[in-house]
C-alpha cells in the first residue's frame, strides 16, 4: 500500500560549511563529487621519509564509496597515508568508505593537497579536476592549515586505525538531516510517521557505527545534541577523550607567515600531566639580523604552576646547541624571546627534532621538568622561502606577540 502512495528516496546529508547556508566562496572551495588520487611531494612532505600519499577531497556524493573501493583496490601500499579535506556529504556513503579504511588499517590525517600544476586558488576548476582524475600521480604539496574534515567526512575519518588532526585543522560534527524526494501526495500523518522511523533508524546506524570504530559513546551523545544548522568543532580534549586522536602531543607543519616581519612558525598542543586539558605553544624563527636569528616561544600559562618558569631548547645529536631562559608572563601567555646563531639554525635544518625542556615551580614548592621533542621536519624548505622573502636589511622584529592561535576553518 505504501509503495502505491509514494516513492521516497531518503539519504542523510551534511552541509559543507560552519553555517546553515554556504556562501558562494565556500561552495567554490570544494568539488561537488568526491575526488581521490595519488599525490607526490617533496622529501618528507607527509612526515619523515614520506613523500607520497592518497588525497581524498570534495563532497561525499551518492556513489563515492564505489569509486573509492575501486581506487583503493589498485593501491597495494596500505600504509600510504590518506589526507582528507571535505565539507561532508552523504552519511551512508561515509560509513561504507570508513569500513573500507578499517579493513586496510589505514592511516588518515586531515590535510589539504595542493596540486602544483593547478594555479593558486583553482584546485577545483575543470582543468585541475581533470588532471586529478586522470589516474596518474600528481605533483603536490600538503598543508594542514585551514584543512577540514567536517560532518559526514568525520565518520569516514573514524574508519582509519591511525588518525591525526593537526592543531590548525578542523574536525567538526553535527546531527544529520533526512532528505526525502517525494512523488505523489501522501497523507501528512503517513509522511511524518515515515520520517520518524527513518530518523530513528539513522540514529541507531550512527550509534552502531561509532561503537564499531572503537570510539567513545560520548561522541554519539554529543552529535545528537548539535542541530543540523550548526557545527561543533571538536576540541583537542574531546579528540583525545573520545579516542579519535589520542596523541598527547600534536603539532602543525612549519608554516611561512609573510608580512613586514616575515617568519616561520609551528604550533603544538600538549596534554597536561594528570589533567584532561591541553596547552597551546608556538615557536617562531625570524629573518637573520646581524648574524643572529631571532627565536621566540610562547605558551598558554599553566595555572597549576607558580613562581618562575623556564624554557630550554637543544638541537643536534651532541646536544651542544642550546638556547632558552626564563619565561615572562603577559595576560594569558608566558613568553621567551631571544636569538640563536646561524650555526644552530643550520643544525636545526638538518635535524629531526628540537628537544624542549620546560621547568616549572609547583604550588608545593617542588620543581618539575617536562621534556618533549618538537618535529623540525619540513623546516628547511620553509626557511629557504623565509630567507628569500626577508627585507634587504633586518632589525629586531616588532610584530605583535604572541599570535592569535590559528583561525578555525569556516569561522
Amino acid at each position: 500500500m505504501l509503495a502505491r502512495i509514494l516513492l521516497l528516496v531518503a539519504s542523510l546529508t551534511i552541509p559543507g560549511a560552519l553555517r546553515a547556508e554556504q556562501t558562494p566562496a565556500e561552495k567554490a572551495g570544494f568539488a561537488a563529487r568526491l575526488t581521490i588520487y595519488l599525490a607526490k611531494g617533496p622529501a618528507d612532505a607527509c612526515g619523515p621519509g614520506c613523500d607520497r600519499w592518497i588525497a581524498i577531497e570534495g563532497e561525499l556524493d551518492g556513489d563515492a564509496a564505489s569509486r573509492v573501493r575501486r581506487f583503493l583496490a589498485g593501491v597495494k601500499d596500505t600504509q600510504r597515508p590518506i589526507y582528507l579535506h571535505s565539507p561532508g556529504g552523504n552519511v551512508e556513503q561515509s560509513y561504507v568508505i570508513g569500513r573500507l579504511l578499517r579493513s586496510r588499517k589505514a592511516v588518515a590525517r586531515v590535510g589539504q593537497t595542493i596540486a602544483t600544476a593547478c594555479a593558486a586558488g583553482t584546485q577545483v576548476d575543470a582543468a585541475c579536476l581533470k588532471a586529478k582524475n586522470a589516474g596518474g600521480e600528481i605533483e603536490a604539496e600538503l598543508t594542514t592549515y585551514h584543512a577540514m574534515c567536517n560532518s559526514a567526512c568525520g565518520y569516514l575519518f573514524l574508519g582509519a586505525t591511525s588518525r591525526e588532526v593537526a592543531p590548525d585543522a578542523a574536525l567538526a560534527v553535527h546531527n544529520s538531516r533526512l532528505v526525502l524526494a517525494i512523488h505523489g501526495h501522501p497523507p501528512p500523518g503517513l509522511l511524518a510517521e515515515l520520517r520518524q522511523r527513518r530518523t530513528a533508524t539513522a540514529d541507531r546506524d550512527r550509534t552502531a557505527y561509532i561503537a564499531a570504530m572503537g570510539i567513545s559513546r560520548e561522541l554519539d551523545d554529543l552529535i545528537h545534541t548539535v542541530k543540523f544548522e550548526n557545527l561543533h568543532l571538536l576540541t583537542r580534549a574531546e579528540l583525545y577523550r573520545f579516542g579519535i586522536d589520542t596523541r598527547p602531543l600534536a603539532e602543525t607543519m612549519w608554516r611561512l607567515e609573510k608580512g613586514t616581519w616575515p617568519y616561520v612558525s609551528k604550533f603544538a598542543v600538549r596534554k597536561k600531566e594528570n589533567d584532561p586539558s591541553f596547552r597551546t605553544m608556538e615557536w617562531r624563527l625570524y629573518c637573520e639580523s646581524k648574524n643572529r636569528v631571532p627565536l621566540m616561544f610562547a605558551a598558554e600559562i599553566d595555572d597549576a604552576a607558580t613562581g618562575k618558569s623556564t624554557i630550554t631548547m637543544t638541537v643536534g645529536a651532541d646536544a651542544i646547541r642550546e638556547t632558552g631562559g626564563p619565561l615572562v608572563r603577559a595576560t594569558k601567555y608566558e613568553m621567551w624571546s631571544g636569538a640563536v646563531d646561524p650555526d644552530m639554525v643550520k643544525t636545526m635544518l638538518t635535524s629531526r627534532t628540537l628537544q624542549v625542556r620546560e621547568g616549572k615551580t609547583m604550588p608545593d614548592g617542588k620543581a618539575e621538568m617536562a621534556k618533549f621533542d618538537i618535529d623540525v621536519t619540513g623546516l628547511a624548505p620553509m626557511w629557504t622561502q623565509l630567507v628569500a622573502s626577508c627585507p634587504p636589511a633586518t632589525t629586531t622584529p616588532k610584530s605583535a606577540w604572541p599570535a592569535i592561535p590559528p583561525p578555525r576553518r569556516g569561522s
